[in-house]
């Protein structure tokens, strides 16, 4: 009956460690489950919610009662009497479900055991109830740990499922001796037949191979040498059952062997040393940095479990205990106040972190920690006040440079320092920059400084740095005070730009304006005076008492230097300082146009044909303004009105000539009198080329020669071939019969115009004058000025063109001419243009260049007409503009 039974309940699986000798009530309590597996066989009724299972058992070792256990398998929960039932409904997929429970003792160490639920249907034969039943050791500690092989299916009316055994746990490195005999596969055909084992799978017959062993004749499983977790922490085995003629008579068994761990790994630090930063003004408890260090033991037990702590600290001023670090996690924190780059920027500490919750093996390593600076010091002034003075009126000024000190880290945003003027800057006018060592405060003037306005100012500047300070500190101020130097100030002319407007036809010696300037150094008592600084039409004068200005010479607004009806000139006022100042102003003239220009045609020369004639349009110009010009009108004039018609376009701007009558090919003077719309006319000549052709298709060539064609040009160019060959050979001739003759220089001598005709002794060393001796300025020669250059800051005046009327040339040649003369970039410059140098000292000073437009007599009173050259010579030596007046 016990037979039967085992059959229908399945294969059953009894996993026991071989206790050590002398387990017998002699030995000492050993916290632990009473089994290393238990079976509950339970039918599917009760794999409903609430359904108790069975009950493990736990020795606790204590006199506590109660235990905490835990199951894997959120399924199934496990009272504190270890009772586990059904949290919710489970169906045995399989046939069996297997979970591990967990039970802690006394010292927190965790146990473990593995629970299978069975299901079993009731059969036909057996009606009997059967309860939950909970198995516990299935042998004796005194009998061999069997694995019970499933039965096969052959003969049975219902086959069963393969069985998968609960894995079997093998410590760590062990020491043997070896093969070591773990367990006993056991065949339920054992007593039938003779049965021959085997295994295969991972440590069998594949890689590690001959790990395991089994004996073919008994099933006993072996290992062969030890393991190592950290290697392969579980190997999968399938066993095997044959009888001797080598019939499968049993079905393959899964075999799991799990290699159980033992603390035999040292805690190893990532890092060593680790590297880490502290800022100085860091407060207690700041966490700057983490070590960590890693267990090879399996992981979530307490052979892995790394606690770590600080050995020493190295320097250990100003605390010896400056830094701790967090057990678990591994984190270095602040432990004391008092750190300081400037004295200890540096600490070492021997860290240590052990496994077994602090209680197992060491590993050691180190943790070097910076400290950074921090913004703990603020710059200080070496002085704490200046007195300087700086000239009025010079914008860019340096008025002081404030160097500082600071204790921070060099060259860092903590040391760096910047300034602010606080106060005393109203207005502005002063700017405080850092210099480029980052340690001077640098105070500019930004806006000229006006003594008469105001005298001294006091300021007051702090020294900061470029990042905040990192606990409270007292600033460093320094007081600065600026005292301004009177200077002499040039006068001023009010407005800078002073317009007016006059017609161009003024007449000679009127009063344009008074234009005035004052002198700001109202603390002095000065006079002011006037002059014309540039005017290049010489066209105003300047009183030098009052500063009127009255019309010196004749008006044009089409003159060259007039731009846009404007015509500018310079007025200078100067005070009577020993270091005299000069102020400008600009006198801003607007001419007026009037109608003194008569219009005038473009085009000086037209051909046209004698037969079918097309129209000529001809433009007319007039540079007066807009109100004295179009609509323009002609007239012919004189024998014109004969062959020649001459009407104005639809615009009134231009001028259509027609040919009257047929004339003969030539040459003809058109002469025509244009109007403008204020009736100011002149006559304008243009030349016609009349052509004998026809319309428009105008061509104009000579006649040809009768009879001579082209054979006689050919003729001719062979004479003239025939003569040049007769001359070439001429000169060849003449050049072979010339006799070579020494020349009296060498062909290097770079003299010229002097020829030896005879030599009579020693004699003078005297040579021809070197031309390289006349050159433009003086190589480096001493106290001798050069310019050389056009000057540029004047404007170039603008010549007029040619005008269309042969009545006006005399007026154009004058108009030009006098620009020539004003044209200050027009060579010769007013410069020093030297011939030789004769040395220092010399009593007779250099030529200067000088030049006229003017001939004739010694005429003293056209010299007031002259251009601005004469007056630069009259202002040297005649006592000024005023002698000309």
């Amino acid at each position: 009956m016990e037979f039967l039974r085992s059959v229908a309940l399945g294969v059953l699986i009894v996993l026991q460690q071989v206790l050590p000798p002398g387990f017998a009530g002699s030995s000492p309590c050993s916290p632990g489950f009473d089994s290393e597996l238990y079976i509950f066989k339970v039918d599917r009724q009760q794999l409903q919610r609430g359904g108790r299972l069975g009950r493990v058992v736990f020795n606790i070792c204590s006199a506590r009662s109660r235990t905490v256990f835990d199951s894997a398998d959120k399924r199934f929960q496990v009272d504190a009497d270890g009772t586990v039932t059904l949290k919710r409904r489970v169906t045995l997929r399989e046939g069996h479900n297997m979970f591990s429970v967990h039970a802690w003792d006394s010292k927190g160490k965790r146990h473990t055991v593995f629970v299978s639920v069975k299901h079993e249907a009731k059969t036909g034969h057996h009606h009997q109830q059967e309860d939950t039943e909970a198995v516990g050791p299935a042998q004796s500690r005194s009998a061999l740990p069997a694995l019970e092989c499933p039965k096969s299916s052959r003969g049975l009316r219902r086959q069963k499922r393969e069985w998968v055994a609960p894995p079997i746990r093998i410590e760590e490195n062990e020491r043997g001796p070896f093969p070591q005999f773990l367990y006993q596969i056991q065949s339920s055909r054992a007593k039938q037949f003779k049965m021959v084992y085997s295994i295969s799978g991972e440590g069998a017959d594949q890689d590690p191979k001959g790990l395991f062993t089994v004996n073919r004749n008994n099933g006993s499983l072996y290992v062969t040498r030890p393991l190592d977790r950290e290697a392969k922490d579980k190997y999968v085995l399938q066993a095997h059952a044959e009888t001797a003629d080598g019939k499968n008579v049993e079905e393959p068994m899964e075999i799991i062997i799990t290699v159980g761990d033992k603390n035999d790994n040292t805690p190893i630090f990532t890092q060593n040393p680790f590297l880490g930063t502290v800022p100085e003004a860091s407060a207690i408890g700041f966490e700057f940095m983490t070590v960590t260090a890693t267990d090879a033991d399996k992981p979530n037990t307490e052979y892995a479990d790394v606690r770590y702590s600080i050995l020493s600290q190295n320097p250990q001023e100003p605390n010896a205990a400056m830094f701790t670090i967090n057990p678990v996690t591994g984190g270095i924190r602040v432990n004391a106040a008092g750190l300081d780059r400037e004295k200890y920027p540096e600490y070492t500490l021997e860290i240590t972190a052990r496994d077994m919750l602090g209680e197992g093996r060491v590993g050691t390593g180190k943790a070097v920690i910076t400290v950074t600076d921090s913004n703990d010091h603020a710059p200080q002034f070496e002085k704490s006040s200046y007195n300087v003075s700086v000239p009025e009126n010079k914008v860019g000024a340096v008025v002081v440079k404030m160097p500082v000190t600071d204790g921070d880290e060099p060259h860092s945003p903590a040391w760096t320092a910047k300034f602010r003027i606080i106060t005393g800057n109203n207005g502005g006018f002063f700017a405080v920059n850092t210099g480029t060592n980052k340690q001077e405060g640098i105070i500019t003037t930004v806006k000229p400084l006006d003594f008469e306005q105001n005298s001294k100012f006091t300021l007051l500047v702090v020294a900061e740095n470029d990042v905040p300070f990192d606990k409270p500190l007292t600033t460093s101020t320094a007081t600065v005070t600026v005292n301004v130097l009177d200077v002499n100030e040039a006068p001023v002319f009010d407005p800078e730009e002073k317009f007016i407007s006059t017609p161009e036809d003024v007449a000679v010696g009127s009063e344009l304006t008074v234009y005035t300037a004052t002198d700001p150094d109202t603390a002095r008592t000065q006079k002011v005076t006037y002059r014309v600084g540039s005017d290049p039409a010489a066209w105003v004068s300047v009183d030098g008492e009052t500063g009127l200005v009255k019309v010196r010479s004749p008006m044009d607004r089409e003159s060259p230097f007039v731009k846009d009806g404007i015509y500018k000139a310079l007025i200078l006022a100067m005070d009577d300082d020993p270091t005299p100042a000069t102020g400008t102003g600009t006198l801003v003239i607007e001419l007026k146009d009037v109608n003194d220009i008569a219009p005038s045609i473009e085009e000086r020369a037209i051909s046209v044909c004698n037969k079918e004639s097309a129209p000529v349009l001809l433009s007319v110009i007039d540079n007066d303004g807009p109100g004295f010009a179009a609509p323009y009108r002609v007239e012919l004039q004189g024998d014109s009105k004969n062959n020649w018609t001459a009407t104005m376009n639809e615009t009134k701007t231009g001028i259509v000539l027609r040919l009257k009558i047929p004339l003969e090919r030539g040459e003809y003077n058109v002469v025509m009198r244009v109007y403008d719309n204020l009736a100011l006319y002149q006559d304008n000549t243009i030349r016609a080329l009349v052509c004998d052709c026809t319309g428009d298709d105008f061509q104009c060539t000579e006649k040809a020669v009768a009879g001579f064609g082209l054979p006689g040009i050919l003729g001719i160019l062979g004479a003239i071939l025939a003569l040049l060959d007769l001359l070439l050979m001429l000169v060849c001739d003449v050049r072979k019969r010339a006799e070579k003759k020494e020349p009296l220089l060498a062909d290097d001598d770079i003299r010229d115009n002097v020829y030896y005709y005879d030599e009579e002794g020693g004699g003078e060393d005297d040579q021809d004058f070197d031309l390289s001796v006349l050159h433009r300025g003086l190589d480096n020669r001493p106290d001798v000025l050069r310019n050389d250059m056009a000057p540029t800051f004047m404007p170039a005046p603008q010549y007029r063109p040619r005008p269309a009327n042969p009545e006006e040339i005399g007026t154009f040649i004058d108009d030009n001419l006098k620009a020539a003369d004003n044209d200050p970039t027009a060579p010769p410059y007013d410069s020093l243009l030297v011939f030789d140098y004769e040395g220092g000292r010399s009593d007779a000073g250099s030529l200067s260049s000088l030049n006229s437009s003017s001939s004739g007599d010694q005429d003293y009173d056209c010299l007031g007409d002259w251009g601005p050259r004469f007056k630069k010579l009259a202002d040297m030596y005649g006592g000024g503009e005023d002698d000309l007046l």
